[in-house]
């Protein structure tokens, strides 16, 4: 299926650079239809806003060869994917409302005011109708909230924390991915039948808005079934060397260690954890487990054979067996010779759901948009039925429970891509919740904003 000439990192350039001391005029280029960046030409123009360097960078640069496969598909080119497997039929290779389709990207580098500075450029400079990306939550609260005030869509990328959909939800913005609380959810009922109900657990988590909602979430769910928690420590993004916050778990008498990092940060920690000889350690009559409550396939190739056995959470998987899985991780290994990740798939079918609206509403009006979007089921995109609900932008579609295993393939791009493996694909029923539920509580959707 995979070509093997293919580089890992393609061939993508970064388009906009942003500066800090952009401001928006009043409301933009507010046009004559009334809202912002109203297209008056032949072409619509995407903004691709992902982190390219920094400690989340594999991550957006997987993102990036999903979104620009996505138009290459809405433009006509390649073989389609799920276009041919999404519920709707609206989206016919012929670019968005007859307009081909172009698009501009940029490094948030997973810092929140680069990248709302770099958003704001694609708005303001490039004209840019839609913004999708994002691997880190902090950076989608902060461009959600520039695209809400712009008048613009935002297609979240990446974004775990319950605050996207929660507090800092926003009538303008879009969550395809699950959340911290989905992710606890799902998780609790294999790690209790694994490791029973009698355990301490200590949580080194990111802080920021995803570490923090993702670590509430992991506790609450694990102290319902009888775990305690003894400590939670905040580690900065980036530290690089995690060495002098595991060190003080070896004598904390926890005999679970959960690991509220993502991308690079996972890798080092859960590395320096196993390095520090936490798996296999005997702690109260109990061997000594690690959990990563958010995985990805490109930290399972990083962190290599120290995820063996441990368990996380998905929100989606490329060995998943329906026909849009396929479908794409077609397309996506014919173009770049390796499976696609959580991350591309998610902005992949971001850009899709955006099209599909927009043809559906006839209308690029962001509030015409919003409307189309909004309770919106749909499914052959992986993960089935799924929901878009109104009342927050977030959807509901089953989890997947992950477990890291060895590497078992003789293809030499495939290596590391099959080092987890499901172990529970858990029903969307399980991870669902009311829109007031407390860990959501405290914002407001807002109305639509046009621009105008």
């Amino acid at each position: 299926m995979f070509k093997s000439n293919v580089s890992r990192r393609g061939v993508l350039k970064t388009g906009a650079v942003a500066g800090a001391g952009l401001m928006l005029p009043t409301y933009l280029r507010a046009q004559d239809s009334g809202f912002t960046n109203a297209p008056t030409g032949d072409t619509v123009t995407f903004g691709f806003n992902v982190p390219q360097t920094g400690p989340y960078a594999e991550e957006g640069l997987d993102q990036l060869r999903a979104q620009e496969l996505a138009v290459q598909h809405l433009n006509g080119e390649g073989d389609g994917g799920m276009l041919a497997t999404f519920s709707q039929k609206n989206l016919d290779g012929t670019g968005i409302l007859g307009k081909k389709v172009n698009f501009v990207t940029g490094d948030t580098q997973t810092k929140s005011d680069v990248a709302r500075a770099v958003a704001q450029s694609m708005i303001q400079k490039d004209g840019c109708i839609m913004i999708n990306g994002g691997s880190s939550s902090g950076v989608a609260v902060a461009v959600q909230g520039l695209c809400q005030e712009a008048g613009v869509i935002f297609m979240a990328g990446l974004t775990h924390s319950n605050d996207t959909t929660g507090k800092d939800r926003k009538a303008n913005g879009f969550r395809h991915f699950f959340n911290a609380y989905m992710s606890a959810a799902a998780l609790a009922p294999v790690l209790e039948k694994a490791y029973g109900t009698d355990r301490q657990a200590y949580h080194l988590t990111a802080d920021y808005t995803w570490g923090w909602t993702q670590q509430e979430s992991m506790a609450a769910a694990t102290e319902a079934m009888g775990w305690g928690t003894t400590q939670n420590v905040l580690t900065p993004v980036g530290a690089g060397d995690f060495s002098s916050y595991i060190a003080p778990v070896l004598n904390s008498g926890a005999d679970i260690l959960v690991l509220n990092h993502y991308g690079g940060d996972m890798v080092n920690s859960l590395t320096q954890a196993v390095q520090f000889g936490l798996k296999g350690k005997q702690v109260n009559g109990k061997d000594f487990e690690i959990i990563v409550p958010l995985y990805s396939e490109l930290m399972a190739k990083g962190a290599g054979s120290n995820i063996e056995g441990v368990y996380g959470s998905m929100n989606w998987n490329w060995q998943l067996e329906d026909e849009g899985t396929k479908a794409f991780v077609k397309s996506f290994g014919e173009k770049y010779g390796f499976p696609p990740s959580n991350a591309a798939h998610t902005c992949y079918v971001q850009t899709l759901l955006y099209a599909d609206a927009v043809t559906r509403a006839g209308s690029f009006n962001p509030c015409a948009v919003a409307e189309a979007l909004s309770d919106f089921e749909f499914d052959g995109m992986g993960n089935g039925p799924t929901l878009y609900r109104a009342a927050d932008h977030q959807c509901f579609k089953d989890v997947l429970v992950m477990q890291g295993q060895a590497s078992t393939s003789g293809n030499a791009n495939m290596v590391g891509y099959d080092t987890l493996k499901i172990v529970e694909t858990t029903p969307r029923a399980q991870v669902e919740y009311p829109e007031d539920h407390p860990m959501f509580a405290g914002g407001a959707l807002g109305e639509c904003n046009p621009g105008a």
